[in-house]
């Protein structure tokens, strides 16, 4: 027993004597360096210790480094700084404060910085501002944005991007070379981001960049455009490398000898001189200039050469994938309700595309966006909910609301029948959008309101017009049905439909009669002067109109009346509750016999990931990468280097 005793006294003092030799071998490391002052490598222990210090002494450096800029107000900035003009620019950061950056050598801060409530108000603002100073249009402080701002159009990202790395890096390109074009022509759509893609290349951008707007060259005094043309050129190759941004370029840019019957133009002698200017630079000048405009086609042909616009940037409307990233941007200053998160929001990106072919822009978003906010401020909300979102589609695509609006009895059940004509006929054809709700309270000019579900769709097929335009007729056909009479409500419906079968058979060439044949109409607000076709082909034109009108009206009357039980029941549903919704049409008729699409997911199928792409190519990769960054880095190397004797750095930099 004392053996046994002794033996399990020994084995305990032998424990304890292994944790203890366990904890000498723990700082073994330690003593290595304090005998010796050798760094022992080969430790784990050493490794996971010189890791976290390299990450406290990194972070240490970068708040050394780093400016955090002094919070300002707007009367100090505009008293101290604006009306002092010592302003350099002011940079636009997610549309919530501003940065100001003061003129070289006139402060001893990097930058200050003031909060806004919205970009345009603050833009206002300074216009205001800067006109009660007397600040001339030229000594004006530039905005700039970040393009943080800026989604939707990444290819046209892609190419602004590429002009603004060959300023910053032209021997990527003259190695192989290549040859920067001498600028680009921004066109699309009005609120697709053209100036606002501009603005953002300005920001991001460590070169020049210089603005101006086309109408600024028209004066009714003669010579002042050339003169202003040829000061705005010396100021770009005095500042090159360098950006000049010209918006709204068909101002001065229109074809010439349309108009005058003899004398000189204004215009035109400004377009010469431009044109003169322009083709003075070489690819050695390094300035790039950019424009934009909605209007290409008003524009004249030189203009559009490759010696002048070697590139014509399309930013047209963006699709889903595109509306979803635009969606992110404008929710950022939104105080959104806990329960309600960005990826909760993506149904609405189908949402924002607009009544039948009209699709939505970036400046539809932001309105939604806007108007969701207000509505929540309307009602006292803490946050912005989903419903607000819900009422500010409604709002920005059926108008105001008019509740106080009285309507006859007999007027409210024409309109309640009439709308359940369009739902029905949707809802029993397949190449119809889905249905999302319908009310009978009457929304700006209309006193009934539909929206539906759009389709991603590039491409349509004759029958798919041919199904649109009954659903369009349904309201027309239930009126007659059920009332025995028509009314004037149909007028839109109808003007929509013979547009749709002009567009057909004009345009699209789905007459048999009148073959393959295409030809243009008018724009809108021009007459035809010379029509490209004889009087015959005009009667025939009209006749291939009329007959396809008839036979979308005779098919519309057919389903109708074989499916007028359905049209009772849904009509005397609105006059009970006034607003319908996709369930009850499930309730009342029961599931539509077609599949269709109603998940954003469902959507994007078959078109890669569910957010948009964008990735840069390789040499891309660090486009805006500013001087500034590149010196607090290599401070920070430094810094490093000098804290570890250099090994840590080169530590750090093979483990990556």
């Amino acid at each position: 027993f004392l053996s046994e005793t002794g033996e399990l006294e020994n084995a305990e003092s032998g424990g304890d004597g292994g944790r203890r030799g366990g904890k000498r071998d723990n700082v073994a490391w330690w003593r290595r360096m304090q005998k010796v002052w050798d760094f022992p490598w080969d430790d784990e222990d050493f490794h996971s210790l010189a890791l976290l210090g390299a990450g406290v002494a990194m972070g240490f450096f970068y708040l050394y480094f780093r400016d955090p800029g002094r919070e300002i107000t707007w009367k100090h900035f505009v008293q101290y700084y604006l009306a002092r003009g010592l302003v350099d620019r002011l940079e636009v950061v997610n549309k919530q404060s501003v940065r100001v950056i003061p003129a070289p050598e006139t402060s001893s801060e990097k930058f200050l910085w003031f909060n806004i409530g919205s970009v345009d108000t603050f833009e206002r603002n300074l216009e205001s501002a800067q006109g009660e100073l007397g600040i001339e249009p030229r000594n004006q402080a530039a905005v700039v944005y970040t393009s943080e701002n800026v989604a939707g159009c990444e290819e046209a990202k892609l190419e602004i991007m590429e002009f603004v790395n060959f300023l910053k890096n032209p021997k990527q390109y003259q190695d192989l070379g290549a040859k920067i074009p001498k600028g680009a022509m921004l066109t699309g759509p009005p609120g697709t981001g053209k100036t606002l893609l501009a603005k953002a290349t300005a920001g991001e951008a460590t070169v020049p960049f210089i603005t101006v707007n086309g109408s600024e060259f028209l004066e009714m005094f003669v010579g002042v455009g050339p003169a202003r043309v040829r000061d705005m050129f010396a100021m770009a190759r005095k500042n090159a490398p360098c950006i000049l941004f010209i918006d709204e370029i068909d101002a001065i840019g229109r074809k010439r000898g349309q108009g005058h019957f003899g004398g000189q133009s204004e215009q035109e002698n400004t377009l010469n001189q431009m044109l003169v200017e322009r083709d003075r630079f070489n690819s050695a000048t390094n300035v790039v200039v950019l424009a934009g405009t909605n209007r290409p086609g008003v524009l004249d042909p030189a203009l559009m050469r490759p010696g002048q616009f070697h590139r014509q940037i399309y930013t047209g409307p963006p699709d889903i994938k595109g509306r979803s990233s635009i969606f992110k941007v404008h929710l950022r200053p939104l105080k959104l309700d806990e329960s309600l998160n960005k990826d909760a929001l993506r149904p609405r990106a189908a949402l924002t595309v607009g009544y039948f072919f009209l699709p939505g822009s970036g400046a539809d978003i932001s309105n939604v966006c806007n108007e969701a906010a207000l509505i929540a401020a309307r009602h006292l909300s803490s946050s912005v909910q989903e419903k607000h979102f819900q009422q500010a589609i409604e709002r920005v695509i059926g108008g105001l609301e008019k509740k106080a609006q009285v309507l006859q009895p007999g007027e409210k059940t024409t309109v309640a029948y009439h709308e359940a004509g369009h739902m029905v006929v949707g809802w029993l054809l397949e190449h119809v959008d889905p249905l999302l709700k319908v009310s009978i309270i009457p929304r700006g000019k209309g006193l009934g309101y539909a929206q539906y579900l759009p389709r991603e769709q590039q491409l349509y097929t004759q029958e798919q017009l041919f199904d649109r335009m009954c659903m369009m007729l349904g309201g027309r056909v239930a009126e007659q049905l059920c009332s025995g009479q028509i009314t004037t409500g149909a007028q839109d419906d109808l003007r929509k439909v013979t547009q749709s079968a002009y567009t057909q058979v004009v345009q699209f060439g789905v007459s048999e009669k009148l073959g393959q044949v295409s030809f243009d109409f008018p724009r809108q607000g021009k007459a035809l002067v010379e029509k490209p076709y004889s009087e015959a082909t005009a009667q025939l034109l009209d006749d291939e109109v009329q007959h396809l009108v008839t036979a979308a009206y005779r098919r519309t009357l057919g389903l109708l009346t074989q499916c007028r039980e359905h049209v009772e029941k849904v009509g005397q549903r609105l006059l009970e509750k006034e607003v319908l919704e996709k369930a009850d049409m499930v309730e009342l008729l029961g599931p539509r016999p077609f599949a269709e699409k109603s998940t954003y997911e469902e959507f994007v199928e078959g078109v890669g990931s569910l957010e948009e792409d964008t990735s840069l190519p390789e040499g891309l990769k660090g486009w805006n990468r500013g001087q500034e960054e590149e010196d607090v880095e290599s401070s920070l190397c430094r810094g490093l280097c000098v804290a570890c004797g250099g090994r840590l750095h080169l530590l750090l930099g093979g483990v990556g």
